[in-house]
């Protein structure tokens, strides 16, 4: 184990970001030359700290089953070769997850019983950033190749962690993608100042070298059909996503001035990334509203503290969660260890600017002459006896130039190539499957939010692997690929 001690000598500690009048500047990381650089002043002294405990539930906090401890003392000894063998055997994306997950191997820390947990997200990082440094990540091809072939719809996090697998199961893979550049949300819905696009890239270039064919700018269901796919592959495995964002249907919905997350995220990362866009949604000198209180709308609030917003207000129609250090005694009442805690929580984005407001409602949308929104009208809400109840009294109008929807997401999109192949669909309008990830078309499977809904970036990774192994045994009878989860697990959560 790491330092028997090392967690009654050392505290928590995580890497200082750049300074705010510096980074809302630019559109790189918030993390002087990156987090895995800014980590490693301390990152060893931090992986001293985990106890190597004898049932480690932050196995169970994390759906991949990363053998955290065993990297964590790795690291302590300074064998950081070792340390990515051992998160390379459970995690195929290590960089993503490590800026992008929001890290319930933390919460389910056994030290986090009764101190702050490990930094365990911040290691990970650590290991695979010095791995590219030091050129340790390598393709990993296939001895032999099976004869069969795959197509993968949909690049994102639970795409690419399958066609991986099964690309160096000896299978030939094809993913495609109807953006004009491989990635999914990775690479157009998460802003640059969270994740550089070069991590993306070179990841991508790793699974070229071992034989994945990307097809990009292909709408699967126009350009190809269902039917052909099926006729193609062998096998089909469709990732593509929960992109159906939930709307807000209340008077003055159809003005000027009003958009989906999704609308205005992608268009600003492209232009931070070189690109030209046209008629682009900018939030420089206007009064913005972010409806929705989570990491998306986040990300709209650090985009739009970017590019010069008057004003930005994010708002939640959930009461404000209670202040938590995360450890045990102290949660929130029926949230124990090792669940994930609903409590409030600072992103870089909130620090940089902005305000919060928790248990308002928007009632209507209020315009101008010309059809343009210029406020909203809001109400207090209280949650009571398992529903929202407005406040008499506390309706009120704020001023909006634009608006941003961040709510979340309902479902895979039906028309096109789920509707072609013919899938059944659960109540919720996602994709079924059984045990095995195959849905109801046999050949055909599902993996990442598809089919589970709207989760995280973790879940996708895991699910990813879990599908190929379970389309591996399809193809060839058996598989000695890794299945991490079954399609009905679910987090660690009261």
């Amino acid at each position: 184990m790491a330092d028997p001690k090392g967690f009654l000598k050392s505290g928590r500690e995580v890497a200082t970001r750049r300074p705010i009048d510096e980074r809302v500047g630019d559109w790189n990381e918030v993390y002087p030359g990156g987090i895995g650089k800014a980590l490693l002043p301390i990152i060893n002294t931090q992986a001293s700290r985990c106890m190597d405990c004898g049932i480690p539930f932050c196995h169970q906090g994390c759906p991949l089953g990363n053998i955290i401890p065993e990297w964590n003392d790795l690291v302590w000894r300074d064998d950081w070769e070792g340390a990515m063998e051992r998160l390379h055997a459970t995690n195929n994306f290590p960089e993503f997850t490590g800026r992008l997950c929001p890290a319930p191997c933390e919460t389910a820390c056994v030290l986090g019983i009764n101190q702050d947990p490990v930094t365990i997200k911040n290691i990970e990082v650590s290991i695979i950033d010095r791995a590219w440094d030091d050129r340790n990540v390598k393709p990993q091809p296939p001895e032999w190749l099976s004869g069969k072939t795959v197509a993968v719809i949909g690049s994102g996090p639970a795409g690419l962690a399958a066609a991986q697998q099964l690309t160096r199961a000896g299978h030939t893979v094809a993913v495609y993608e109807r953006a004009d550049k491989i990635g999914g949300l990775l690479r157009y819905g998460i802003p640059e100042f969270k994740m550089e696009k070069k991590h993306v890239d070179r990841r991508l270039e790793q699974m070229r070298r071992e034989g994945t064919v990307f097809r990009a700018g292909v709408e699967v269901g126009t350009a190809i059909t269902g039917e052909q796919l099926r006729d193609r592959y062998d096998a089909v495995v469709l990732a593509v996503g929960s992109t159906v964002a939930r709307d807000l249907p209340v008077p003055g919905r159809q003005m000027a001035g009003i958009h989906q997350a999704m609308e205005f995220l992608p268009q600003a990362n492209r232009v931070a990334l070189g690109e030209t866009v046209e008629d682009q949604i900018l939030a420089d000198g206007k009064h913005v509203i972010i409806i929705g209180g989570g990491d998306t709308g986040a990300d709209c609030l650090g985009t739009s503290i970017r590019q010069g917003a008057k004003s930005i207000t994010q708002l939640e129609i959930m009461p404000r969660p209670a202040d938590s250090s995360g450890r045990s005694d102290d949660r929130p009442t029926g949230q124990p260890w090792p669940t994930y805690p609903m409590v409030f929580r600072v992103s870089s984005a909130h620090e940089e600017g902005g305000e919060r407001v928790y248990g308002v409602s928007t009632k209507e949308f209020l315009g101008d002459a010309e059809g343009n929104v210029r406020a909203l009208k809001l109400v207090d809400v209280v949650f009571e006896g398992g529903k929202l109840t407005e406040i008499e009294g506390t309706e009120r109008e704020i001023l909006a130039d634009l608006v941003l929807f961040a709510m979340g997401f309902t479902g895979p999109e039906q028309p096109g190539v789920v509707e072609q192949l013919g899938v059944e669909l659960d109540g919720r309008g996602n994709i079924v499957r059984d045990s095995s990830f195959k849905t109801s078309v046999d050949g055909v499977y599902v993996a990442g939010d598809a089919g589970r809904g709207q989760s995280l970036i973790v879940w996708a990774i895991a699910e990813g692997r879990a599908a190929a192994a379970a389309v591996d045994a399809y193809l060839t009878g058996s598989t000695t690929l890794p299945a991490p989860i079954k399609p009905t697990d679910r987090p660690l959560m009261v």
